[in-house]
């Protein structure tokens, strides 16, 4: 069933856990998300990112991923991930997408602030939820990799925080605490107090954590006791499919021909399987 950013961040917030966000970048990654939720019985939220569009458009696998929302037997929301301009937004809107991210995280404050409030208004429109990102996880947002030294990191500032959540009327908020966008090349020292403060300070807001991939049992059960109630997670689902693919290749035969459709179900199999794995991670907290 299609629901809104708001009522499945509601669910996590009463069981004290956090939801699994999985980017759609094709259609075996649809599949696969929507497949791993149905066979836990959870709910999900199925996301796809402005960036995904060299891949394929919005307007193809938008429609797509609504749909599959609605016929599904658990809650799933419909999620833009890193919308960057507020046509992109609009566009996610008018498709039917449940949720919408404005990141405005690199732009300063007040204008970040400023978008931020026309998109609240905008998603108004057709009860969508909003989230938005405040502080930064640097300039490596592409899967490049995790860097200490990158200066252009900003962790998120609770007070600032109190005063963005109040003014721009939104419903989630991205925290920069030491998440990387990408393959960890180095273990992330992650500030568990950036997540506490400010959730004390804006009447606990329900925080999203990016640059999920690679981070350690331990530390996203560390999180979400801080307050985490979204974790995005993408890149090593994807590496996932990436090795089954290479796996099943290496398998056949010299002389066995090859099918692309075969290689997708591999991918999408494997794409299931670490999908659920983060979904039951995420879900028991205090096991």
């Amino acid at each position: 069933m299609l629901v809104t950013l708001k009522e499945i961040l509601k669910i996590a917030e009463e069981k004290q856990t956090a939801v699994g966000a999985f980017n759609a970048a094709n259609l075996e990654s649809l599949e696969a998300v929507i497949m791993a939720a149905e066979e836990l019985n959870m709910p999900v939220i199925l996301q796809f990112a402005q960036c995904h569009e060299s891949w394929v458009s919005l307007d193809l696998i938008g429609p797509v991923m609504v749909a599959e929302a609605q016929k599904a037997a658990v809650p799933v929301c419909v999620h833009l991930d890193h919308g960057e301009t507020l046509s992109y937004l609009e566009k996610a809107l008018r498709i039917g997408f449940t949720g919408v991210m404005y990141d405005g995280s690199v732009l300063p404050y007040e204008e970040n602030l400023k978008n931020t409030r026309k998109v609240v208004e905008m998603a108004t429109e057709t009860g969508a939820s909003v989230e938005a990102e405040l502080g930064s996880m640097g300039k490596r947002e592409s899967g490049a990799g995790d860097s200490d030294g990158d200066d252009t990191k900003i962790y998120t500032d609770p007070q600032q925080a109190k005063e963005f959540v109040r003014v721009s009327g939104i419903d989630a908020l991205a925290c920069s605490f030491g998440t990387t966008h990408g393959i960890y090349l180095s273990t992330p020292k992650l500030d568990f107090d950036v997540v506490k403060n400010v959730r004390a300070m804006t009447n606990d807001i329900p925080i999203v954590m990016h640059g999920g991939s690679g981070v350690s049992r331990e530390d996203y059960h560390a999180a979400i006791r801080a307050g985490v109630r979204k974790i995005n997670y993408f890149t090593y689902m994807d590496k996932a499919g990436g090795n089954a693919a290479v796996n099943y290749l290496h398998s056949l035969d010299q002389n066995e021909p090859v099918f692309f459709s075969s290689i997708s179900m591999k991918a999408r199999d494997a794409m299931k399987e670490n999908v659920k794995e983060a979904m039951k991670m995420f879900a028991i907290v205090n096991a």
